[in-house]
């Protein structure tokens, strides 16, 4: 039996916990991806590129996709809002193709409601709060005030760490990579339920 229709791979975690650099270590390795591309009300930053990072949209249009059913899931998030298109992630499953999320433990929770038998969730988080609120320093893109909500956050999010899959500890780069790269592999083929009657039925073929 060959599951050969699209999976969901969502990857969560604090900002600064280093999820872009693990992407871009694996993304050569595991096949025919996907990202979804969050759709956001904040501005765009420095080096930021509208439909390359985000789509980078006013408050008023996004209220109306929102009345509109146009998201997968959205979140209001650091005085912003934050959501999935549901056109093109539907697209990229039917073409059998690992969807790849960085969404909050808000929107985890919608994907995995929704989607939850192709879902495979990873939490990615650096080895201790401390680490984090350097990591956030260093990178000299946020205010003082806006770290603080940042580190704020993280201290929330790490007590929903028991709904995923997965944790990954990004201590070392190389090491998280490897894990996550056999997450990923195993994500294309988990079975959805569906999927697993079809072939208990077919099996029992006397």
């Amino acid at each position: 039996m060959n599951h050969k229709s699209g999976a969901i791979l969502v990857l969560s975690g604090p900002s600064g916990a280093g999820k872009s650099s693990l992407l871009n270590e694996v993304i050569n390795d595991i096949g025919e991806c996907y990202f979804s591309i969050s759709t956001t009300t904040r501005p765009a930053r420095d080096g930021e590129i509208n439909g390359v990072h985000y789509h980078f949209v006013g408050e008023e249009e996004f209220k109306k996709d929102i009345e509109e059913d146009l998201f997968l899931e959205y979140a209001f998030v650091h005085g912003n809002y934050y959501g999935t298109s549901i056109k093109p992630v539907k697209e990229a499953l039917i073409a059998g193709k690992l969807v790849l999320f960085d969404i909050d433990v808000q929107g985890n929770a919608v994907v995995t409601n929704r989607l939850g038998d192709i879902t495979t969730s990873v939490f990615i988080t650096p080895p201790t709060l401390s680490e984090l609120k350097k990591r956030l320093e260093s990178r000299k893109t946020d205010s003082q005030e806006v770290i603080k909500r940042r580190v704020d956050m993280a201290k929330k999010e790490i007590q929903r760490i028991s709904e995923y899959d997965f944790l990954i500890v990004n201590d070392n780069l190389q090491e998280a990579a490897d894990v996550l790269r056999v997450i990923a592999n195993a994500a294309r083929v988990k079975i959805p339920g569906n999927e697993i009657n079809d072939f208990v039925r077919s099996w029992e073929d006397i």
